[in-house]
């Protein structure tokens, strides 16, 4: 029989030890707490009271949600655990359509204060999006009211997110905030591209994120990074639809904190509005956004391949007589190639009072495919250096 500590390595690899290794860990499936699965019956109180014994076993558990589609009211399974513990989701979890039935407007599911936690199987958290997202008034109100997040991961350390498919999120579909050493593979987020708001992950306030081997498509960013995150690597994923994989939107508001140490290598964008890009608002908040590398991807029928925009400004009701104060600097893309769907391919647009400093481009190869001429790169108050292959003609 495999040691504690064994256990313990190969359920946070992802092994299916919740159904293998009955004799090592506890398993606190739902349905013996009273859940229904047949999409119509709530069962907050069931998982709750899962969670709970799951929680507080003096040993290695798992909460189960095996197959059937279980609807799940507003919940937060919140720690410390005394152990390791499983969320396996095996079948659908269902949110309610009628936002006066969810009691919390900022989250649907969040987990909070956990280490080691492992979320996997091959189950579907489905937001119903598309009964709220007629309600979303963001592009017209800046001061818009929230609606919740699908699964809100705050202050978790040490865990691993793995093979689940979250679809139709109200807002965005995960979120990250005060994580440390969190792992995010082989999942898949979907949403139609017009979806508002329907970011794929968010990251603030988090640092040693990995996300990998992972398929998003939204309506918003696949991927933001946002004030105080650091030390964040994405490898080999897929997005499209949506807006690309984003540092920002950065210096809105007081008291942000710097960016720096994202890695993001072996990407695929198909048909996004952006690819990589770097957002700051032209606003007096000052913060730094750096360390920074893009290298090996590939960009399809893409409207912004390389974007740094430091004029942000979604709503169209901004002070152009502001710049922003936030310094990018230390930034290399590296062998890009694909099609750019507008003719501005490469397009930094830095601040006047704090230009970009130290952005590289090397083995660039991006081309137009429009028919209004080749593709281009523009250029405005930045600084750095292109080496290699530069298509369009590098205007650094």
């Amino acid at each position: 029989m495999p040691s504690s500590r064994v256990l313990l390595f190969l359920m946070f690899l992802g092994f299916a030890v919740v159904t293998k290794v009955q004799g090592e860990i506890k398993i606190f499936d739902v349905t013996k707490y009273g859940a229904i699965g047949d999409g119509r019956i709530d069962n907050t109180k069931a998982f709750f009271r899962a969670w709970n014994d799951a929680c507080k076993w003096d040993g290695n558990s798992g909460v189960l949600i095996p197959r059937g589609t279980f609807l799940l009211g507003t919940i937060t399974f919140t720690g410390p655990c005394k152990k390791s513990t499983a969320f396996q989701i095996k079948g659908v979890i269902r949110a309610p359509s009628n936002l006066k039935r969810m009691t919390n407007p900022d989250q649907w599911i969040g987990f909070r204060y956990v280490d080691r936690l492992l979320v996997n199987g091959r189950g579907t958290v489905d937001g119903q999006g598309d009964s709220a997202w007629s309600f979303n008034s963001c592009a017209e109100d800046p001061n818009c009211p929230s609606l919740p997040i699908s699964m809100v991961f705050n202050f978790v350390t040490n865990s691993r997110i793995s093979g689940i498919t979250s679809v139709n999120s109200k807002n965005a579909h995960i979120s990250l905030y005060g994580c440390h050493k969190v792992s995010i593979d082989n999942i898949k987020i979907t949403a139609p591209y017009q979806s508002p708001n329907t970011d794929g992950i968010k990251i603030g306030d988090s640092k040693g994120i990995k996300i990998t081997h992972s398929s998003i498509g939204t309506g918003d960013d696949c991927i933001a990074l946002l004030s105080g995150s650091t030390n964040i690597n994405v490898t080999d994923v897929t997005c499209g639809p949506g807006h690309g994989i984003s540092v920002g939107s950065l210096g809105r508001y007081a008291n942000e904190r710097n960016v720096h140490g994202l890695a993001v290598r072996n990407c695929t964008f198909r048909g996004t509005t952006n690819g990589v890009r770097i957002k700051t608002w032209a606003s007096p908040q000052a913060n730094v956004a750096s360390g920074f590398t893009f290298e090996n991807i590939f960009m399809s029928n893409v409207e912004n391949p390389i974007v740094i925009d430091q004029m942000y400004c979604p709503h169209g009701s901004c002070n152009q007589k502001i710049t922003s104060n936030v310094q990018i600097k230390d930034v290399t893309y590296r062998n890009i190639w694909g099609t750019s769907s507008t003719k501005v391919a490469v397009n930094f647009q830095c601040s006047k009072t704090f230009p970009c400093e130290n952005i590289v481009l090397q083995d660039i190869y991006l081309v137009h495919n429009g028919r209004d001429g080749a593709a281009t790169s523009s250029c405005n108050f930045v600084d750095g250096d292109s080496y290699g292959t530069q298509k369009p003609p590098s205007c650094l």
